[in-house]
């Protein structure tokens, strides 16, 4: 079973920048996608972005220009690069897993991580 484990979370001010980590248990699968979610208060969770096996990212609306998503094969670490950081990014940001191997799809979540952007 795959674990996730989001880090690099805190607190930085408008304009700012940082990088969370997902770090796997074991190395993926293809075909798979790896995903970055994010949840505010009072809000469902929202699609961030994402890599998939073959390499490609897709970034939702909100993010793109200024989040970039990276991997690191060998260590089995995906990255969300977060750049010109606004207060509305804050929100608790999940990595997810998903398995594309198979007849149904496997996810697997993160426990996420905090990130308090301040004006």
């Amino acid at each position: 079973q795959m674990h996730l484990v989001e880090s690099g979370g805190g607190l930085v001010q408008s304009g700012g920048s940082l990088k969370l980590s997902c770090a796997a248990s074991e190395s993926p699968v293809s075909p798979y996608i790896l995903s970055w979610y994010r949840q505010a208060p009072g809000n469902q969770r929202e699609f961030v972005g994402n890599i998939v096996s073959s390499g490609d990212t897709n970034y939702g609306d909100s993010v793109e220009g200024r989040f970039t998503i990276s991997r690191d094969n060998a260590k089995n670490i995906m990255y969300l690069h977060m750049n010109n950081l606004i207060p509305e990014d804050t929100a608790v940001y999940y990595c997810k897993y998903t398995s594309l191997r198979g007849i149904n799809n496997v996810e697997y979540w993160g426990q996420g991580t905090q990130v308090t952007v301040s004006s």
